[in-house]
C-alpha cells in the first residue's frame, strides 16, 4: 500500500502530490516475496489441515474416500505434476523477459517482474507441490501404530489446489500473450506516466504554482555545509514534506542538489545544509535523518520520476527505428502515447523549486521541468526517425496540437521543435520530389 499525501500548498511553492514508497511497498517489491509467502502458507496448511482431520468425524461428505495407498498415489502425482509445471511457468516467464528486453527495452523488465499474475501463478504451483509433500508425510498405512490414517480433508484440499493451479495457468497464458503486445506495453506505460504527471505538476490555478520557481543563491546569515552521497544508485524519491518539517524544526534551509532520476556515484555532493553562521557543523548523527529523506536505490522508480515513463517509451520507439528491426509503425504508436502524455503535461504549471513554512524558506530542490519532458519525448525519436516517412510527420502534427493547448510558458519549447520537425518534413518532400541538394536534417 502506498501513502498518498494531501496536496496542500505552502506559503511559497507547491509540493508534489506524489505517493511515498513505504517500507511495506519495498518489502513486497522483489519478485520472489509473494511466491515465497504463498509457499510458506502452503507448508503451514500441510501441517494444520491433517490435524483438523484427526478432530473431524471418520467419514466426511464430499471428501477423498480412498485409503492410504490411494492417498499416497494422489499426493505423489500432484507433487510430481506441479513441480514440472512450475518449471514450465518459470521458463515461459524467462522467455518473455528475454523477448521484452531484446525487442522493446531492458528498462521495462521491472514492469514484467512486478506482475502479480505471474507471481501468484508461480506461487500457486510451488505451493501445490510443497503442500502435497507436506501432507504426504501424515498419511499412515495399516501397519502403522494406532492403525491407518488418511487425512481426507487435506487430500481433498490438495485436489482443489490442482484445480486452482489449472485456472491460474490459463490466466497466466492469457496474461503473458497480452503483456508482450506492444499496444499493451505502451498503453500501460502511458497510464502510469499520466498518473505521475497529474500528481507531480500543479494545476495552473494552484496558489503555489502562481508564485513560480525562483532561483536562490543563499541568504545572509546562513552558511552552507555540503553533504555527499554515501551510496551509488539513482535518486528515486524525495520526502518533500519530511525535508520541510525537519528544516523547520531545526531552523535550517535544505538544498537538494540532485534531481529525482539522477545517477549518484559515492561521494557526489547531494545536499547542502544551510545553517546559521557560527553554529557548529552537523555531525553524521544529525545528518542521518536528512539522508534518509532522500532515497537512493539501484534502479529508477516511476513514483516521482515522470521522465522515467517517457524514457521507457522513447526507448521502445528507438528500438523500433533501429536498422535491425525497422518498424516505424511501432514508433508511431509510441508517439501517439507520448502525445497523450504531453497533452496533459503542457497544460500544467512548473513545480516551484522553493518551499517555505511559517514565513521562512525551508527547502530548495530541483524538480523536473515541463520543457525537459518535451525535449526527452521529441529529440531522440525525431533524430532516429529522420529517414522515416511516418515519424517526422507524426511529430510535426503532435507539436502543432500541443501548441494549441499549451500554457504560454511552454510554447517557446514547442515552437523550437515545430521548426525542426517542419524542416525535416520539408527536406523529405524535397528529396522525394527529386531535389538532389536536399539532405536529411536540413534546416531553413
Amino acid at each position: 500500500m502506498q501513502r498518498e499525501p494531501d496536496g496542500g500548498t505552502d506559503e511559497v511553492g507547491a509540493l508534489p502530490r506524489t505517493r511515498s514508497i513505504s517500507r511495506w511497498d519495498r518489502l513486497w517489491r522483489p519478485f520472489w516475496v509473494l511466491p515465497m509467502v504463498i509457499v510458506v502458507a502452503a507448508v503451514l496448511a500441510g501441517y494444520l489441515v491433517p490435524e483438523l482431520d484427526r478432530l473431524a468425524a471418520d467419514e466426511l461428505p464430499y471428501v477423498f474416500p480412498g485409503g492410504p495407498n490411494g492417498a499416497r498415489d494422489m499426493l505423489g502425482t500432484i507433487a510430481g505434476a506441479m513441480i514440472s509445471v512450475t518449471g514450465l511457468v518459470f521458463s515461459i516467464t524467462m522467455v518473455v523477459v528475454q523477448l521484452a528486453s531484446s525487442q522493446y527495452s531492458p528498462r521495462i523488465l521491472g514492469d514484467f517482474l512486478a506482475s502479480r499474475t505471474t507471481q501468484v501463478t508461480l506461487g500457486i504451483f510451488a505451493a501445490s507441490f510443497t503442500y502435497a509433500l507436506t501432507v504426504l508425510r501424515s498419511v499412515i498405512g495399516e501397519s502403522g501404530e494406532g492403525g491407518a490414517f488418511v487425512p481426507q480433508l487435506a487430500v481433498t484440499l490438495g485436489f482443489l489446489l490442482v484445480l486452482a493451479s489449472v485456472g491460474m495457468f490459463l490466466a497466466f497464458i492469457h496474461h503473458i500473450t497480452r503483456s508482450i503486445q506492444v499496444s499493451s506495453i505502451v498503453s500501460s506505460l502511458g497510464d502510469d506516466t499520466l498518473d505521475v504527471v497529474r500528481r507531480y505538476f500543479p494545476e495552473p490555478s494552484s496558489p503555489g504554482a502562481r508564485l513560480g520557481a525562483v532561483r536562490w543563491d543563499g541568504e545572509e546569515g546562513l552558511e552552507p555545509q555540503t553533504v555527499a552521497a554515501e551510496e551509488h544508485g539513482a535518486v528515486v524519491e524525495l520526502d518533500h514534506r519530511g525535508l520541510v518539517a525537519h528544516a523547520a524544526e531545526h531552523d535550517l534551509v535544505l538544498e537538494v542538489l540532485l534531481q529525482v532520476g539522477d545517477a549518484v556515484p559515492e561521494g557526489l555532493p547531494a545536499l547542502r545544509v544551510w545553517r546559521p553562521v557560527g553554529s557548529p557543523p552537523l555531525d553524521d548523527e544529525r545528518l542521518a535523518p536528512i539522508r534518509r529523506l532522500v532515497a537512493v536505490e539501484q534502479d529508477r522508480v516511476l513514483n516521482q520520476d515522470p521522465a522515467l515513463g517517457i524514457r521507457k517509451l522513447v526507448d521502445i520507439a528507438e528500438r523500433a527505428l533501429s536498422p535491425g528491426i525497422n518498424d516505424p509503425t511501432t514508433a508511431v504508436q509510441v508517439l501517439d502515447e507520448l502525445h497523450r502524455i504531453l497533452r496533459l503535461t503542457v497544460t500544467r504549471a512548473e513545480l516551484p523549486a522553493l518551499v517555505s513554512r511559517d514565513g521562512r524558506l525551508r527547502l530548495v530542490h530541483r524538480p523536473q521541468r515541463v520543457e525537459q519532458l518535451i525535449d526527452l519525448a521529441i529529440a531522440e525519436p525525431l533524430h532516429y526517425g529522420e529517414g522515416s516517412l511516418q515519424v517526422p510527420r507524426r511529430i510535426a502534427a503532435m507539436v502543432d496540437d500541443l501548441r494549441a493547448v499549451a500554457l504560454a510558458e511552454h510554447r517557446p519549447a514547442l515552437e523550437r521543435w515545430a521548426r525542426r520537425a517542419d524542416a525535416v518534413v520539408r527536406t523529405q518532400e524535397a528529396r522525394h520530389a527529386g531535389d538532389p541538394q536536399a539532405q536529411p536534417g536540413d534546416t531553413p
